[in-house]
């Protein structure tokens, strides 16, 4: 949500200060509105009047000496003063009605100052708590769940939604009193603590709750407004008594879409009008409730007269007869009653009627016996059944007789759903929530972090003494088959609950009705609000276009949206189908409210120092297991539902959302979980059967800090599959003071290039005074703990023989010792940019590996690693290995097929036979040719301390001579000689020439070293057998040779791998890390 901050200059001598301030002073202190901080997406982007929030700094210019110590450090960390002169002058503005409604009373004209929240806890709180728990389900289904359960079971559901509601409102105290809560309330409080990919499912969990409840409560009035009040107006009408329950829901459908459009204008049209009615419908609910306590009190002294009419122990439904008659005495004549019609194929007293009727008597019961009438021992318990079955007293007597099959087209009152216990919590749960309004209301409100806890747990406990004594009280006043009675067919079409109230039933009706229309126009207005808060966030991008509405702020995207799902809530049509689809949602949210604080709470973060005290982990996490258990019992299907459509937004969030750092809980318990696991890693080096590549990835960087070869990342992504630890690493020349914005820009363009390519990781850019330096240090320390790469990958310098420099290949041979040194596995990739993407699939070809030598089974392991990968997974493996003049080949290749076998590897296995062939004259040759190459690179790249040293020789024998031909002449008393640059560089190029010419003899002269001799014969047969057999293959693998101990032959040794490496296309070269990294046994 966006808060803003004003700052007020406490003292400014310059002149352009008091400009300002008389500036200030002239614009109606309108700033609030006009300068919302906006993100370049347009997304409010929150403020912090601490560390690094300098937009209403830079205009106060510093003056004084008293601190010049510090002035350099003011556009970062502001002075204490001004630090408190923004915590004083702190403001924030509800994101809801208020803002709406004073930009629809300005209409252009110059807006008002922005009052300061003024509601204290009753008002702000505790009234607008009692007025969205208390509802619809009071008022339509309290009578019939505790007639269906029993008093003893619904108070065990009223205790159980209570429990949870008050553990929750406990937990939401403790993060509501954790700070400043900004407009937004749960959602805020929720996405901040639990980060936002929790946030924004349980936001838009609670979203859609929000929004069913509102289809719950216009499915409410509907059903006041067809029952209750206007029967007749039903455009429905059933024939037959089987099609009522069909034609209501089709009347509640049309007339629930009516109502959903006409509030849905009504909440367009302007917020202020709900607003101003909100006490109007706050004022329906008191008064309704206080009439049924009135109602109470009356029955002790006067019951009120509500017969109910039985046949047998069945209960009758009372619409279409006056009289609770079988016989009735007209004029001395005894004549047949209505009800006999009914039961009768006619009016005569001799017709044939229902047996059941004819055996059983009719008898007259009162509804409302009273409070001291002893009803209360007879609805101790429950009285569950099946869909159809009938309402019946069990205390009077009934003679059987009745066809079942043809009972549900008698005037009986039936069941018209199967009852039983998980189901009705599943439906009364909706009545106790909207425990989530005072915080919702927080920007309202003069001490948010006093009001909520207080106003909020006042609320709940009212509340539950309300649903308690009401479940007692109507279990001990009202006829349990009255109470089993959904509609009150028996009392002729009364409200049962109105039937208790005084002084009249139409208190009840008109309070409830109006009372369902008001929730019904918070939800429309508080759901699309909620929307708009979660666009506007930028979590979920799909949803950035509910962000946007009218001129003044008004969510017209948003509403649009409500409106259409809480018309999916409408066509179900019926309140005990939509009831238990909202719990799910709330539930939910309740669930992750308790989490956010068990979590804040265990980890004990700095910043959790909440001012509401009586709270406790225990009870966060008996909340959260206690909505988590009320999900599951009140519909299993539905809790899973809920559960994946959050899990599904979740992972959304996660991998396509807006990257926010909120400082929220997960990321706290993420912390602590890794730094346990790190400190266990650290006991011991991992099992060989644990071992896999953690890879660090040394990239090279152009001129413009963009990535030179992204195809390493891609492979090293093959080769991962995202397990492991990644570290990408590369080396900046330079200071960090001069380097740092290089440094960040090539660690964005990194982190850039590996999302591009898939590769999931760390980044890290090491700036040092050399390359050498830099690499040394990345090898030694990067990872943490047991966290550590034990894999280098890097590219083969390709350009190495065209290059002036020789630092590139002589870095890369340090490189590969320091591998060594630190008992690291190497990998290095040539040809590196013809590797294929994560989006080519490789057809089917062959991954060759060349064993030469054992370097711990890394060459078996990595074709093994690439083939789980799509773009290598049609790719056989082969493994070749090589046979010298001794070696039994045959036998060779039986045990490297047993050891294979026991690998669990799949592979070709070839054995080469390499012969102890005489060394060629080709051989010879190219071993001198590289000789005299280095020979004369090390004499024509003199270094330039070689140069100055030659310079001062030449100089120093010039000197010498210039004496010795002075001698003889008269020597005056100071002597100046001058040696000109032109006579230096002639004298300097003349000895070079003396000395190239020798050189040069000496080159031509040079005969082969026969170690030479012999590595070189070595490159040149394995090349030669490697691109016989392996030419056309997808990807070769080949041990790497290692580098020479004397420094001095470390141009030859690339020269011996370039030409191993000849005529072959992608190739990795493998060196292992000294210890064994595949193995047989389980």
């Amino acid at each position: 949500m966006p808060t803003s901050f004003t700052v007020v200059p406490v003292k400014d001598n310059s002149e352009k200060a008091k400009e300002r301030i008389e500036e200030e002073d002239g614009n109606d202190n309108n700033e609030l509105e006009e300068n919302q901080n906006t993100a370049g997406d347009g997304v409010p982007k929150e403020n912090s009047p601490f560390i690094n929030n300098t937009d209403n700094d830079k205009s106060n210019s510093y003056d004084g000496t008293n601190m010049a110590l510090f002035e350099e450090e003011m556009d970062s960390n502001p002075m204490v003063s001004s630090l408190l002169d923004k915590l004083a002058n702190y403001t924030n503005l509800t994101q809801g009605a208020q803002e709406h409604e004073e930009a629809d009373d300005d209409e252009g004209s110059k807006k008002k100052a922005v009052k300061s929240p003024q509601m204290g806890t009753f008002m702000g709180v505790y009234l607008p708590c009692l007025q969205n728990i208390l509802g619809v389900i009071l008022f339509l289904r309290l009578t019939w769940i505790v007639g269906t359960a029993g008093i003893l079971e619904s108070l065990a559901i009223v205790g159980l939604c209570c429990s949870c509601t008050m553990l929750t409102a406990i937990s939401m105290s403790a993060i509501a009193t954790n700070g400043v809560v900004p407009a937004g309330g749960s959602y805020y409080m929720i996405s901040r603590s639990l980060g936002p990919e929790f946030g924004g499912a349980v936001g838009l969990c609670f979203y859609l709750g929000t929004t069913f409840a509102g289809s719950m409560y216009i499915l409410g009035t509907i059903e006041i407004l067809l029952t209750y009040i206007v029967p007749k107006a039903a455009i429905f009408v059933a024939e037959k008594k089987e099609d009522e329950g069909e034609a209501l829901l089709n009347n509640m459908r049309v007339y629930g879409t009516c109502c959903l459009t006409l509030m849905s204008v009504v909440v367009f049209v302007g917020v202020k009008y709900v607003n101003k009615l909100a006490l109007v419908f706050l004022a329906c609910v008191i008064l309704s409730i206080l009439a049924i306590y009135a109602g109470v009190i009356k029955t002790i002294f006067e019951p009120p007269d509500f017969p109910v009419c039985m046949l047998g122990n069945r209960t009758l439904q009372n619409h279409n007869f006056d009289k609770c008659l079988k016989m009735d005495m007209i004029d001395n004549l005894t004549t047949t009653t209505q009800l006999w019609k009914l039961f009768c194929d006619g009016p005569e007293s001799n017709a044939t009627c229902n047996e059941y009727f004819l055996n059983n008597n009719v008898t007259q019961i009162q509804g409302i016996p009273g409070l001291i009438s002893g009803v209360i021992s007879e609805n101790m318990w429950s009285e569950y059944g099946p869909q159809g079955m009938l309402v019946e007293n069990k205390k009077l007597s009934s003679v059987g007789g009745s066809d079942p099959t043809q009972d549900i087209y008698l005037p009986y009152v039936v069941n018209d759903i199967a009852s039983f216990f998980t189901l009705l919590v599943g439906i009364y749960f909706p009545s106790v929530t909207g425990i989530m309004a005072g915080s919702n209301r927080s920007g309202d409100l003069r001490d948010a972090q006093r009001s909520i806890p207080v106003g909020t747990i006042l609320a709940i406990f009212t509340t539950s003494i309300i649903y308690f004594t009401c479940v007692v009280l109507f279990g001990a006043c009202i006829e349990g088959v009255l109470l089993r009675d959904k509609f009150g067919d028996s009392v002729k079409g009364n409200l049962v609950i109105g039937t208790l109230s005084w002084p009249s039933p139409w208190v009840i009706v008109i309070g409830s009705f109006f009372s369902c229309c008001g929730a019904g126009l918070q939800s429309l207005t508080g759901a699309p609000r909620l929307l708009q808060a979660i666009a506007r966030d930028g979590i979920v991008p799909f949803l950035q276009v509910f962000g946007h509405g009218k001129a003044n702020g008004e969510p017209t995207w948003a509403l649009l949206l409500t409106g259409a799902i809480c018309e999916i809530g409408i066509l179900i049509a019926s309140l005990d189908a939509v009831a238990p689809i909202l719990s799910m949602f709330f539930l939910m949210c309740y669930l992750f409210v308790n989490l956010a604080c068990a979590v804040q709470t265990l980890l004990r973060t700095p910043n959790w120092r909440p001012r509401f005290k009586y709270y406790h982990w225990a009870l966060s996490f008996l909340g959260m297991s206690l909505c988590l258990a009320l999900m599951f019992i009140s519909s299993w299907y539905y809790a899973i539902v809920a559960m994946v459509i959050a899990g599904c937004i979740y992972k959304y969030i996660e991998y396509r959302g807006a990257e926010k750092e909120w400082g929220d809980g997960i990321r706290g318990l993420s912390l602590n979980a890794a730094r346990f696991a790190l400190i266990r890693l650290e006991e011991a080096p991992p099992h060989t059967k644990n071992w896999r590549p953690q890879c660090l990835v040394l990239l090279n960087l152009d001129s413009d800090q963009a990535v030179k070869h992204p195809r390493l990342l891609s492979f090293t992504s093959q080769l991962k599959a995202g397990k492991g630890l990644t570290i990408v690493g590369n080396v900046l020349e330079g200071t960090f003071l001069t380097k740092e914005t290089e440094a960040k820009k090539a660690e964005q363009n990194i982190k850039s290039s590996m999302t591009a390519e898939k590769t999931k990781g760390f980044c890290h850019v090491v700036v040092s005074s050399n390359l050498r330096d830099g690499v040394s240090h990345l090898i030694q320390s990067a990872g943490l703990g047991g966290m550590k790469h034990n894999t280098v990958l890097m590219a083969w310098p390709g350009t190495w023989k065209q290059s002036n420099d020789t630092q590139s290949w002589k870095n890369f041979i340090e490189t590969i010792r320091e591998t060594t040194s630190a008992h690291q596995a190497l990998l290095v990739a040539k040809n590196v940019d013809s590797f294929p993407t994560n989006q080519e699939r490789l057809s089917e070809g062959t991954i060759d590996v060349w064993w030469v030598v054992h370097d711990g089974g890394l060459l078996m392991l990595l074709p093994f690693l690439l083939r789980q990968h799509k773009v290598w997974r049609k790719c056989k493996m082969r493994i070749f290995t090589v046979a010298q003049m001794d070696d039994n080949s045959i036998q060779m290749k039986k045990d490297l097929q047993t050891f294979l076998y026991h690998l669990r590897l799949n592979a070709e296995v070839e054995v080469v036979e390499m012969h102890d062939n005489d060394i060629s004259a080709f051989t010879y040759e190219k071993t001198l040719v590289m000789e005299q190459r280095s020979q004369m690179l090390k004499q024509m790249q003199l270094s330039k301390t070689e140069r100055e040293r030659e310079a001062q020789l030449i100089h120093d024998r010039n000197t010498a001579s210039h004496s010795m031909n002075d001698k003889s002449e008269t020597l005056p008393d100071r002597v100046h000689m001058t040696w000109t640059k032109e006579k230096l560089f002639t004298e300097r190029n003349r000895n070079r020439e003396c000395n190239s010419n020798m050189a040069m003899r000496d080159l031509f002269n040079m005969k082969p070293n026969q170690t030479n001799v012999r590595r070189m014969h070595t490159a040149i047969k394995l090349n030669e057998v490697v691109v016989n057999k392996s030419q056309g293959a997808h990807l070769v693998l080949l041990n790497m040779p290692g580098p020479p101990k004397n420094r001095g032959g470390d141009e030859n040794y690339m020269e011996f791998l370039e030409v191993l490496l000849e005529g072959l296309n992608r190739v990795l070269l493998v060196r292992g890390g000294g210890r064994e990294v595949i193995t047989i046994y389980s």
